[in-house]
């Protein structure tokens, strides 16, 4: 539905459709796992700038009600080659 959306709440990667279900999409990527893994670095901070994002989102598209979730997808990069993680339902909103 959205990819690189912007407002005045922040950014999101991208925002999905998964049949019934709008889902926030963390994309996060790293060179190697020198600095820890990449869904690592969704901190608790970056968790709540997401669900109010999230919910501004929901507000202004006129979508509240709608069953929402948060996923995070984890890229390590190693030897040229992507390593995909994706991680459904990876928090639960937070305020």
């Amino acid at each position: 539905m959205e990819r690189n959306f912007r407002c005045a709440a922040g950014e999101i990667d991208l925002i999905v459709r998964d049949g019934k279900t709008l889902v926030f999409v963390e994309v996060k990527s790293r060179c190697g796992s020198r600095f820890g893994l990449p869904q690592e670095s969704v901190s608790i901070a970056k968790q709540r700038r997401l669900t109010r994002l999230a919910l501004w989102y929901l507000r202004e598209k006129r979508f509240e009600g709608h069953p929402a979730r948060f996923d995070v997808v984890a890229v390590t990069w190693s030897g040229g080659k992507p390593e995909v993680t994706w991680i459904v339902n990876a928090f639960e909103a937070l305020e």
